[in-house]
C-alpha cells in the first residue's frame, strides 16, 4: 500500500507528469514518516500562482510552489497534510533557464512542497540547510542530482 493518497488538480494548460509520478515523489517525501498522508496538489497557470502568492505570502508575481498545510484539531486517518500549488509555465521556464531536466525539477518542487507541508522551513541559513540536506537525500534515492549545485550550460 502506498503511503500517500495524492489528489492532483489540472487547472493550467501545458504538460504535465503523469499522477504516478507525483505519487512516487510523494511517497519519497514522506517516506520517513509510519502512516499514510493525504495531500492535494493543484497545477496552476502563473495567473492563479501570482494571485495566491500576493494574497498569502504578499510577494508580488508568480512562484514555482506553494504550501499549504493542513492542521486538524482531532487526529485524522489517513493524515491530511494539506495543498500544493505548483505553478507549471514557471517550472517549465525554470527548467530550462537552469539547465536542468524537467522532470527532475518537478521532482524537486514536490519534494520541497511536501517538506514544507511537514514544517521543514528555509527562513533562516539553519532551517536552510537541514531543508537542503534533506530534499538532497530523499532526491537521491530518486537518482537525481543535488538541485542546488550548479549546473553549467
Amino acid at each position: 500500500m502506498a503511503k500517500s493518497i495524492v489528489d492532483v488538480q489540472l487547472a493550467s494548460e501545458g504538460d504535465s507528469p503523469e499522477i504516478s509520478l507525483f505519487e512516487q515523489w510523494v511517497d519519497a517525501a514522506l517516506m520517513h514518516l509510519d502512516e499514510q498522508c493525504e495531500l492535494s496538489i493543484r497545477l496552476v497557470d502563473t495567473e492563479e500562482s501570482a494571485e495566491l502568492n500576493s494574497s498569502y505570502r504578499d510577494k508580488a508575481g508568480p512562484t514555482n510552489v506553494l504550501s499549504f498545510p493542513f492542521e486538524s484539531p482531532v487526529p485524522m486517518e489517513p493524515r491530511l497534510l494539506g495543498d500544493l500549488i505548483i505553478c507549471v509555465p514557471l517550472v517549465e521556464r525554470e527548467a530550462l533557464e537552469q539547465n536542468k531536466k524537467l522532470n527532475d525539477h518537478w521532482t524537486h518542487l514536490v519534494v520541497h512542497g511536501c517538506l514544507h507541508l511537514l514544517g521543514y522551513d528555509h527562513i533562516d541559513d539553519e532551517e536552510a540547510e537541514e531543508m537542503e540536506a534533506l530534499e538532497i537525500n530523499i532526491l537521491k534515492t530518486l537518482d537525481i542530482d543535488n538541485p542546488y549545485r550548479e549546473i553549467l550550460p
